[in-house]
C-alpha cells in the first residue's frame, strides 16, 4: 500500500524533496535569487542540481549550467529548460 500527502503525489516520490529541495530551495530564496528575470548559475547536473534548475526556472530565474561534461549539454537546455549552458573545461566559454 502506498501512502501519499495528496492523491497525486506520492510519498515515495515526494521524499527527495525534503532533502535536496531544500538544499538548493533555501539558499535562492535566502540570497534574493528567487525574482524573475534574475540570473543564477548551477555548477553540475547532477541531483542537487537538476533539483536547483527545476526550482530556479519554476522561479522564472534565468539558468545557465556549468558542467565539466558536455555531454549533459542536451539534458540541460532540452529536457530541463536551461538558459545556457557553459563547460567549465572550456577556456573561451569560462
Amino acid at each position: 500500500m502506498s501512502f501519499s500527502c495528496t492523491n497525486h503525489l506520492p510519498l515515495d516520490s515526494s521524499a527527495p524533496l525534503l532533502c535536496a529541495g531544500i538544499t538548493v530551495y533555501y539558499p535562492l530564496r535566502f540570497y534574493g535569487l528567487d525574482k524573475p528575470g534574475m540570473h543564477v548559475g548551477v555548477v553540475g547536473l547532477g541531483y542537487l542540481g537538476h533539483v536547483a534548475m527545476k526550482f530556479a526556472k519554476a522561479m522564472g530565474v534565468k539558468v545557465t549550467v556549468i558542467s565539466t561534461s558536455p555531454s549533459k549539454k542536451k539534458e540541460a537546455m532540452e529536457h530541463l529548460g536551461a538558459d545556457s549552458f557553459l563547460v567549465s573545461k572550456e577556456q573561451d566559454q569560462m
